[in-house]
């Protein structure tokens, strides 16, 4: 090759490597820096950082952290929210317009949540949330009353995911993920149960008619024990939703009690009448939703919210996703597109086991005003 050829060859290749620049390191456009979050995660060379300093770096961290940043934003509004921020409308009563009233007007705030975090630990953040009346409403699966009661009997244990079914089936042991459940934690159940729904039957008449709510809240006031959600809710007077109750050990209490004594009626028809009401009565509030989980807590609150035109705040904790249509992988915005949550709400879907991330906001919201602002550092 001569020396002409390849200096040729040369400025081609500094003409290509020039395209080639222009390609890869397109200019960026500027960056309104005062609208956008600069991402830093916690310094722990800071010793003073404390358990505030970390739950506040969330936000900027990143990935899911940024969501569950978002999240303990979006409760803390929850939380924050008072009827006096609002203008009143021409057509309010003129005790509406009293400022202290005003200002004791606070956001309803519905709690769902599957039942294997009953299961889990995560029953003592809910307890801790119904025995201070930090929630108003709560809608659970049959696991989620049933659970709650029978560790009032006897403990959970932690095991493995990996214990063999076959194994754990010779030894009369129930696996709940990494959680063993004994068969005689059942039978006690059954023993402390059985009694009530004989009673509860006798009790029964034309102008006593059981819903799964009223014996939810019978069943909470009889455990009699500080532990449990479903006491505090008996005693705070907050209703507890179960439109499933069958589903569950307690179905199959409520089968064996309707062989050996037959005629216990529960109505589902008064409750579904009475979680709407819920949602559509809580005009002039506003309402806020979090939920863990999906399945039905997930939707039997979100489908209460459409009877009034979407909720107000939303947090949902899960690890579903949305790829095959089912209602809890389901993101907010399809639940916008329902009229179950509000167009104008900033609604945030938290992708993480709800055993982590459920506490951390616990701890960055409800637990912090409860405790004091300071006593998380």
């Amino acid at each position: 090759m001569s020396s002409a050829e390849g200096g040729s060859s040369g400025g081609r290749d500094k003409d290509a490597l020039e395209g080639v620049r222009a390609i890869v390191l397109k200019p960026s456009e500027s960056l309104d820096e005062s609208r956008l979050t600069r991402i830093a995660g916690a310094d722990f060379n800071d010793a003073g950082l404390g358990l505030a300093g970390l739950l506040g770096s969330l936000a900027s961290t990143g990935f899911q952290a940024s969501h569950l940043g978002d999240a303990i934003d979006v409760v803390n509004q929850m939380l924050d929210w008072r009827l006096s921020h609002e203008k009143p409308s021409e057509d309010c009563d003129e005790a509406d317009l009293d400022p202290k009233y005003r200002e004791s007007v606070k956001c309803k705030i519905f709690l769902g949540f599957t039942s294997n975090l009953v299961s889990s630990g995560i029953r003592d953040v809910i307890r801790f949330l119904v025995q201070h009346h930090m929630v108003d409403v709560i809608v659970t699966t049959a696991g989620g009353i049933e659970e709650d009661l029978i560790k009032c009997l006897a403990p959970t244990y932690r095991g493995d995911f990996s214990l063999p079914g076959t194994l754990l089936r010779s030894k009369g042991l129930n696996r709940i993920g990494n959680l063993l459940v004994p068969n005689d934690n059942y039978c006690k159940f059954e023993n402390w149960i059985m009694p009530l729904f004989d009673q509860m039957l006798l009790e029964q008449s034309t102008e006593n008619v059981w819903t799964p709510s009223k014996v939810i809240t019978r069943l909470g006031k009889e455990i009699n024990d500080e532990t449990s959600y479903l006491y505090w809710a008996y005693k705070n007077n907050i209703p507890v939703y179960c439109p499933s109750l069958t589903d569950g050990s307690l179905g199959d209490m409520l089968f064996c009690h309707a062989v050996r004594n037959p005629g216990f009626i529960i109505d589902i028809v008064q409750d579904i009448r009475l979680i709407n009401g819920e949602a559509i009565h809580a005009t002039p509030r506003k309402t806020g939703v979090i939920i863990l989980g999906g399945g039905l807590p997930k939707h039997h609150i979100c489908n209460a919210n459409m009877f009034r035109n979407g909720a107000d705040y939303a947090v949902y904790i899960n690890t579903a996703q949305e790829f095959d249509g089912s209602d809890s992988g389901a993101q907010p915005d399809e639940a916008v597109s329902w009229g179950k949550i509000k167009g104008s709400a900033k609604p945030v879907k938290v992708h993480c086991d709800a055993t982590i991330a459920f506490p951390v906001l616990v701890a960055a919201t409800f637990a912090r005003r409860f405790h004091g602002a300071n006593s998380t550092n």
